[in-house]
Parts: structure tokens; C-alpha cells; sequence
């Protein structure tokens, strides 16, 4: 525990997710009095749902990797990463008697498997500092005097007066968790820019009905690739997808849908390799001796050993080869229209899920008007922001929560002109 500062100050933190904990807990540690608001009857809601309930909480990468994922803004959070990155993360939750392990992908996740420790160990934290919580509380507005964040009004018009005030309430996604865009229309109200705002790491939405046949089942180690109308190439990647009864998820789809997020309604199309260990010429003599091997059979029963039994169908119905003919007549061209799709499954992208299914917000508060080292507004004094709020997304991974958690750290670190530095 640090000691006590000598220049205490009284903070408003609005938000108990990843960033408002992380910050509360930060500013307490460094000696401020800190009043923590959340609107929902618990903290760290969203980070519940996250990693399917396992809460990937950051990645091992260096800090070149974290900002090559980050499409929009990577350079704004620079500093932040400097200050609080994840071995910082992971030391601090250890602290706190949670221990983290590397998966695929760099991937970190509680050894325990399970978010709700996550969340206890912010709690612990919080605690350990002495943060003031105020649950089920949520804030209408931040007040401003004299160009400086003054308070907060609650929403049942209670005029509360603080030294400073952070701003942490998330995006748009995944609105059941409490996540409702709070955030924006508070800082609009005191003369931030808001840009576009768009869900994103979202599952996306397909033309073909055939998707719904093979709900439900998950594909490995497949390559996808998406075009423009013009048919060039704008996202491509390598991973595992997930078939819906609209469509597509799983890890690659939702990186993908970063890229398209502005124009999902111009007719992309999503091509899907499903050898892509294989090219064309060798998945073509894959075939021959799949077809050698199951020559008298029916074509609808020789193809298990290179497809998923569920697939098998959809397959079929889409090469027009009859199900019901001997493998021994199909022709060179049906061969050929088979391999075709194998190596580029083509589907048609109409829409997304919206941020209901949004793992994150694409946009927000401009940051051109925030400080990077500090998290401070240029535009009211004593106000910051952090996590989702702000104009800065990633790719799946853990890179998202830790842009939360490292914003978070550095607005509570820097807040009232704190000196700068890293986790005691």
C-alpha cells in the first residue's frame, strides 16, 4: 500500500467495469478519496460475459503486437501501455490472489477458468484501498464551473460536488450488461466530439439460408478472405468459425467485421477455405484418391473423410453433383466445381448482429481532445475518461480489456496532477 498523498482530493468515478475499477482503485492507492458509481447492483458486469464466461483478461504480446492490433488510434495508447501494460496486469491481479495463464493466440486467462474471479480480485482491490462504493447509483450528467469538472448529478437530480472526475462507462455493446452510451452523451454535453459509433467484433449476417442447416457447428484452422464489390481482398485471416442460424461468428469473423463495419450493406462477399493447409493441385489429388477409394459408392458417401458429417449436405446441394450418383461418374468439371468450393465457400454479408452482440464499440470520444498521458479532457479540466468510451478498438484477443485496464490505471494515476509511474 502507498502512503496517503499529501495533496488528497476527492473522485467521482462513473463506471464499475474494467477502466472505473482499475481507476478507482488506482486514484485511492495514490491517496485521493474516491466515490466509485455504478448503475447496474454489481461490478464488472460485462467482464462476466467475456471469453464465453472465462474472461480473457489481456494478451502476452510485446507491445509491437498490441498496437498492430488496434486499427483505429493504436498510437494514442502508447503511453498508457507504457505505464500500465500486461505484465503490470497480471502482477497486480496476482496480487490480489489471481493467477493468470497464457493459451493459443497469447491469449491470458484466470488459471481458475471462470470471470466472476476476475471480478473479485477488481473488488479485493477496491477494497484493499478503500474506494467508496455506490451501487445501483447512476449519474445523468457531469458539472461543470468555470471550465472545470466540478461534480456529478445524479439521476435523481442530487447535485454531488468532487475535485475531479473520471469518466468510464463503456460503449454500446452489449447494452443488457449496462452499457447504454452514458458515457458519449456526457461528454457531448460538456463540448466533446463523438465520431461514428459502430458495433464491432460482431457476428455478421449472410444471404444464404444454408448457414442455419449447419448452426452450430465450429470450423478450425480454415482461412477466410473478404471482397469488395470490386473483388478486391480487404480483410483475410486464419482461425476458427462458428456457423449461426444467420450467419457467421467465432474469432475470425469478428476481426473480420472491424474491417467492414462502415459498409456491411455494399455487398461484401465472404470466401471460406476449408483446406487451406492444401493448395488447389494437392486438395484436387486429395480428392482422386478419396474418389479411388470410394469409387462405388454414392458420391453423398464419400466424402466424410474430408468434411464434417454435417457439412457433408450443404456441400452436395451446393456443387449441384446428385447426392445418390456413384463416385466412379462424376466427371473432371463436377470434380472441379467441388474444389472450387472447398477452397472458396462463398457466402454473401448483409448486415451485422448490432451491438446487442458487439464485443466492443467502434468510435466515440474524439481523442485528439484527450491527453494520452494523463487521460485528461483538453477541453474541461479535472475530467478524464477511460475504456471504451474512447475512440480506440482492437482485435479479439485480450487486447480490448487491456486497452480498459491500461486507460483506466492511467486516468486514476494521473488524476489531480498525481505524479507519474507505475504499479508500486
Amino acid at each position: 500500500m502507498e502512503q496517503r498523498g499529501r495533496n488528497m482530493a476527492k473522485i467521482a468515478v462513473i463506471g464499475g467495469g474494467a477502466a472505473g475499477m482499475l481507476a478507482a482503485g488506482r486514484a485511492a492507492q495514490r491517496g485521493h478519496t474516491v466515490h466509485l458509481y455504478e448503475k447496474n447492483n454489481r461490478l464488472g458486469k460485462k467482464i462476466l460475459i467475456t471469453g464465453k464466461g472465462r474472461c480473457n483478461v489481456t494478451n502476452d504480446g510485446d507491445l509491437d503486437v498490441f498496437l498492430d492490433h488496434i486499427p483505429g488510434n493504436p498510437y494514442f495508447m502508447y503511453s498508457a501501455f507504457y505505464r500500465f501494460d500486461n505484465q503490470a496486469l497480471r502482477k497486480l491481479l496476482l496480487e490480489m490472489g489471481l493467477e493468470t495463464k497464457v493459451e493459443r493466440g497469447n491469449r491470458v486467462f484466470p488459471v481458475t477458468d471462470r470471470s466472476q474471479d476476475v471480478v473479485r480480485a477488481l473488488e479485493k482491490y477496491l477494497r484493499q484501498n478503500h474506494v467508496l462504493l455506490h451501487l445501483e447509483s447512476p449519474v445523468e450528467r457531469i458539472w461543470v464551473k468555470d471550465e472545470r469538472a466540478a461534480g456529478i448529478v445524479l439521476q435523481n437530480q442530487k447535485e454531488l460536488a468532487f475535485d475531479a472526475v473520471i469518466v468510464a462507462t463503456g460503449g454500446l455493446s452489449y447494452p443488457a450488461t449496462g452499457s447504454t452510451g452514458d458515457g458519449y452523451r456526457m461528454a457531448k454535453a460538456v463540448g466533446h466530439t463523438i465520431t461514428k459509433l459502430y458495433p464491432s467484433l460482431v457476428p455478421l449476417r449472410t444471404a444464404e439460408s444454408w448457414c442455419r442447416e449447419l448452426m452450430g457447428l465450429s470450423l478450425r484452422n480454415i482461412a477466410i478472405r473478404i471482397c469488395d464489390e470490386m473483388g478486391k481482398t480487404v480483410y483475410q485471416d486464419f482461425g476458427e468459425l462458428l456457423f449461426t442460424h444467420f450467419g457467421v461468428s467465432g474469432p475470425v469473423i469478428l476481426s473480420a467485421s472491424r474491417h467492414i463495419l462502415t459498409q456491411t450493406e455494399k455487398g461484401y462477399r465472404l470466401w471460406i477455405d476449408l483446406k487451406p493447409a492444401l493448395e488447389e493441385k494437392q486438395l484436387d489429388q486429395r480428392l482422386l484418391r478419396d474418389f479411388e477409394k470410394y469409387s462405388n459408392k454414392d458420391f453423398r458417401n464419400a466424402l466424410g473423410d474430408l468434411l464434417p458429417q454435417k457439412m457433408i449436405p450443404v456441400i452436395i446441394a451446393l456443387s449441384g453433383i446428385a447426392p445418390d450418383k456413384k463416385v466412379n461418374h462424376v466427371t473432371k468439371e463436377e470434380r472441379r466445381t467441388l474444389l472450387r468450393l472447398l477452397k472458396g465457400l462463398p457466402l454473401t454479408i448483409i448486415g451485422t448482429t448490432g451491438y446487442a452482440e458487439a464485443v466492443v464499440t467502434s468510435g466515440g470520444i474524439c481523442v485528439d481532445e484527450i491527453d494520452p498521458s494523463t487521460m485528461e479532457s483538453k477541453r474541461v479540466k479535472a475530467l478524464y475518461f477511460a475504456g471504451e468510451v474512447l475512440d480506440v478498438d482492437a482485435y479479439t484477443g485480450g487486447f480490448n480489456l487491456q486497452i480498459a485496464f491500461s486507460t483506466g490505471f492511467v486516468a486514476g494515476d494521473s488524476v489531480c496532477g498525481q505524479e507519474k509511474g507505475g504499479l508500486a
